[in-house]
């Protein structure tokens, strides 16, 4: 089958969630406007999340799954997944199953216009803790980075692969999405999406690594913004 989008899919230790996401990227693949590719990326479970993802790949031509030997982090995972994806196309969401796959659809019309395309969560299914430091965080990159995002982090996008590829390896990557698309003079566009409460499972990031870990991501962005090389070819000999 010629896919045309890889939906990338991080996890750490949900194998709780993982059947149950199982069956409702079965039902958007059925509906979807374009070929689906899920590459599940394990980022070192120490749960049975590897060996249930293993499974799911078997029962389904649609699937795939890359493993590592450790627990790299949410960007090394990211990251990975585009590295080995194959489609023009790259989408991310959770494990969490806090976004839903067939939204999707709400960011498929506008990425032939645009370069990278990312939800942004309305009525946040949030504990009030993770809200505030989720609204804190934002405002901060947005300060920084100046990309216009409301959500930066929401887990919902889809990236034209030609920027997917180019992005280079950092910590943090995952937060800064939008802005190294940016960097490349790509065009981004956010687009409302519902969000929904965590159903099983525990959420891996708390209030000091929402604040404190971004703050100084940050600078990092800054200094490569300075840094950063990019270029296009207009003329070459035949």
């Amino acid at each position: 089958m010629d896919f045309q989008l890889t939906i990338i899919i991080p996890l750490y230790n949900e194998d709780e969630n993982l059947l149950r996401l199982e069956e409702e990227l079965i039902s958007y693949l059925k509906e979807a406007s374009v070929n689906v590719f899920v590459l599940f990326v394990n980022d070192g479970s120490t749960d049975s999340s590897l060996s249930v993802i293993k499974q799911i790949s078997q029962r389904n031509k649609n699937f795939g799954f890359i493993s590592f030997d450790q627990n790299y982090g949410l960007s090394a995972a990211i990251k990975a997944g585009i590295d080995h994806a194959t489609t023009p196309l790259i989408g991310y969401m959770d494990a969490d199953l806090q976004t839903s796959p067939e939204d999707f659809e709400l960011l498929l019309p506008f990425i032939k216009d645009n370069d990278l395309v990312t939800g942004m969560r309305v009525d946040r299914q949030d504990s009030k803790v993770k809200k505030i430091s989720s609204r804190i965080a934002n405002h901060t990159r947005r300060f920084f980075t100046d990309d216009g995002m409301e959500d930066t982090c929401c887990p919902l996008k889809i990236i034209k692969a030609d920027y997917a590829k180019k992005i280079p390896m950092f910590r943090g990557l995952h937060r800064f999405l939008p802005a190294m698309v940016l960097l490349q003079g790509g065009k981004i566009k956010q687009v409302s999406i519902p969000h929904y409460p965590r159903m099983a499972g525990k959420a891996k990031f708390n209030f000091l690594n929402r604040l404190v870990d971004p703050f100084l991501d940050c600078f990092a962005y800054l200094w490569m913004k300075k840094n950063y090389i990019n270029y296009k070819i207009n003329q070459q000999n035949e």
